[in-house]
């Protein structure tokens, strides 16, 4: 993925910061937050680890689970020409609205 830097089997999404001139570094699925800062991608990488072990032990002292668990349930609000541009497409693909969206969904993340 894109912008995505992984460290311990946990994703980070990471942008540049132009106010401060350096990357940031974010990491997602987590009970919590978790940021790093660095000038470099080595860098980076190296302040990224050194959060997520932070992140890591606290939850361990508190007995807090480190991710976040998804439902694999959301609402997903469009205009109505969107949503009845995928219907359309949808049913052109012998799907349900549902496993289109899953599908067109899926297709992107990965």
């Amino acid at each position: 993925m894109k912008n995505v830097l992984t460290i311990g089997g946990y994703q980070a999404v990471i942008a540049f910061d132009p106010e401060i001139e350096m990357f940031r570094g974010e990491f997602v699925g987590l009970n919590g937050g978790a940021d790093f800062y660095a000038a470099d991608v080595a860098s980076l990488r190296r302040e990224g680890e050194i959060s997520l072990k932070v992140f890591l032990d606290t939850c361990t002292e508190k007995g807090i689970e480190p991710r976040k668990h998804f439902s694999g349930k959301f609402v997903l609000r469009l205009n109505r020409e969107d949503h009845e541009a995928a219907a359309i497409a949808a049913q052109a693909a012998g799907m349900s609205l549902n496993q289109w969206a899953a599908e067109v969904i899926h297709q992107a993340a990965h």
